[in-house]
């Protein structure tokens, strides 16, 4: 009798232990049966603080999404910090996503610098990511299984904007100026590397620190090579500073620019008109008016404090509209894996803001494509492109 007695204890201690296991198995980071929590860091302050309003678009788009009842009964748990635009405090705020709160996703995030931070301590991690605010190579190389990036990448977008220069609008003598890190060199080698391929030199490559805030010797270099046109991988502020400056000093070159750039009616305002008739990059598909009226209208509606709600604001719904695609996706039964296998699942997806997304078990940089426009009067924009994709390796 005892040994049965013993036995049949036994037999109920490895129940209890195999069905807190398989409890214990079946919970997964930051997602409840009503929840999904999720983070993203943006400059609210500092010297990139007019893209901070990206991470605030999201925000809007998210409070839409729940007020709509959420994905598969799950609503959205957003958590947005401040790092003023530097990677130490993005390191911390990483640090507070995995350890402090447990996000199952973030979303977003501006700055090369500010991603590279807190890329190996996600991917470590398991927390997914979406749509890094940045188009570095290095959300894709080496292959990351949690990370999905959106943003066509600054290296084929350079590509494409020196190529426009050189073959379309005639321009003989190229200079590139750019932000001194990992953000404004990958621009520089796109344009280097077309360069390359047609045998031509760019005409002086000037660099500008993020704490630089007179660029007097900046505009005298582009000036002395004789540039007749300059493409900016810089920060909205120095753009205006370097559109003022060289203006004063009798430089009017073509001024070209990346999609960091591609909020033409703000830059118009910042720069006090001198923005007209730059051409530029962008992404965001503002044909897509009805979808658009639809997010403007949840601004007015969760957020009608938010005073800017330009291409910066709006790209914050463009970044998280593959995500929800993937929650979708993913069904019931979310985790890491079911998620990437949902986000793998889309190929030349075009029911968003932006162009063709595609994703397989190999790829990994979703977007490929940019179109060009010109900053009209008032700064209005002016479409003067198709899409373009990079067609090189």
């Amino acid at each position: 009798m005892r040994k049965v007695l013993w036995l049949t204890l036994c037999l109920s201690l490895c129940l209890m232990v195999s069905a807190g296991a398989l409890m214990a198995a079946e919970k997964v980071r930051g997602v409840t049966d009503t929840e999904i929590l999720v983070g993203q860091w943006g400059p609210q302050t500092g010297p990139a603080a007019l893209w901070g309003a990206v991470a605030r678009g999201t925000g809007v788009l998210f409070e839409l999404v729940n007020s709509e009842g959420g994905i598969h009964g799950r609503k959205i748990k957003y958590f947005l910090r401040d790092d003023s635009y530097q990677p130490a405090k993005t390191k911390a705020i990483g640090k507070e996503f995995i350890e402090d709160i447990g996000v199952f996703a973030v979303v977003g995030g501006v700055g090369t610098s500010c991603g590279m931070a807190v890329r190996d301590d996600l991917m470590k991690n398991k927390v997914i990511w979406v749509a890094p605010s940045t188009g570095s190579t290095h959300w894709i190389d080496p292959f990351q299984k949690y990370l999905f990036a959106v943003y066509p990448l600054y290296i084929h977008e350079a590509y494409l904007l020196t190529q426009y220069a050189t073959e379309t609008m005639g321009k003989k003598k190229i200079a590139f100026f750019y932000q001194n890190d990992d953000y404004g060199k990958q621009g520089l080698e796109g344009a280097q590397k077309y360069a390359k391929e047609k045998g031509i030199k760019l005409v002086a490559e000037v660099p500008v620190e993020v704490t630089d805030t007179d660029l007097k010797s900046h505009a005298l270099k582009m000036k002395e090579a004789g540039a007749d046109a300059v493409i900016l991988w810089i920060l909205p502020k120095h753009a205006a500073i370097i559109l003022g400056t060289s203006k004063a000093m009798g430089f009017s070159p073509q001024w070209i620019s990346s999609t960091t750039l591609s909020d033409s009616e703000l830059m118009f305002n910042i720069t006090k008109g001198l923005w007209k008739d730059v051409v530029y990059a962008n992404f965001l598909n503002q044909q897509s008016l009805d979808r658009l009226k639809k997010y403007m209208d949840a601004t007015e509606k969760f957020a009608p404090q938010e005073k800017y709600r330009g291409i910066f604001f709006q790209a914050g719904f463009l970044f998280a509209e593959p995500f929800l695609e993937g929650l979708r996706r993913a069904g019931k039964d979310l985790n890491p894996d079911s998620f990437v296998k949902a986000m793998e699942s889309i190929q030349r997806w075009n029911d968003w803001l932006g162009h063709d997304l595609t994703y397989s078990p190999t790829e990994r940089q979703g977007m490929k494509s940019v179109y060009l426009a010109k900053c009209g009067d008032d700064g209005k924009p002016i479409k003067i492109s198709d899409w373009l994709t990079y067609a090189g390796k």
